[in-house]
């Protein structure tokens, strides 16, 4: 008699997830992985400090958008926490009452790391691409880079790859430029 099969993954299994773990429900199972390291935690919050102003609260920038730190998104049978996400307002015009998002963000960034990396690269950029999410960044700390992705019929073209302390200004927030070196702990 063979084993029996295992059951997918369900949203009451995240209330089981320590408060120090992040857990997602990719593909029907639960990932886990720690609270991200000093040095990946400031490059995302350096990271939502030059977006907010100018797109979120319109100083200095066009506005228009929702910028939030690690929303949890419920995109069909997938809960995935992006580091950073955005939705234009144009498409989402007030936050939703719930504790989370039903609407794919227009633009979502993942922080990488060695025990989030492979998960973040392999898996949850494809779940990104299946729900019409139109830009994708990711930041590595380690290797100082930003990989700038856009959405085309579902698969992710690689814009661009600035490194080190490059002026970025890409899309989808190509109206302000800022350095990638502001995101990097000394």
């Amino acid at each position: 008699m063979g084993l029996p099969a295992e059951r997918p993954a369900s949203y009451e299994d995240l209330f089981a997830v320590p408060e120090n773990v992040v857990g997602e429900i990719l593909c029907g199972r639960l990932v886990t992985h720690p609270r991200p390291a000093p040095r990946h935690a400031r490059a995302y919050s350096m990271l939502g400090g030059k977006l907010v102003d100018p797109f979120d609260n319109g100083t200095n920038g066009p506005g228009g958008w929702w910028i939030l730190d690690e929303p949890e998104c419920h995109l069909g049978a997938d809960i995935l926490v992006p580091d950073l996400a955005g939705w234009r307002r144009a498409r989402m015009p007030k936050l939703p009452e719930t504790a989370w998002f039903e609407l794919a963000p227009d633009w979502a960034c993942e922080i990488l790391s060695p025990a989030t990396a492979r998960v973040d690269r392999a898996e949850k950029l494809a779940i990104y691409a299946g729900h019409s999410v139109a830009h994708a960044w990711l930041v590595d700390p380690d290797a100082r880079t930003l990989e700038v992705f856009e959405n085309r019929e579902g698969r992710w073209l690689l814009l661009a790859v600035p490194k080190d302390d490059a002026q970025v200004s890409q899309p989808p927030f190509d109206a302000i430029a800022f350095s990638l070196g502001s995101l990097w702990a000394e």
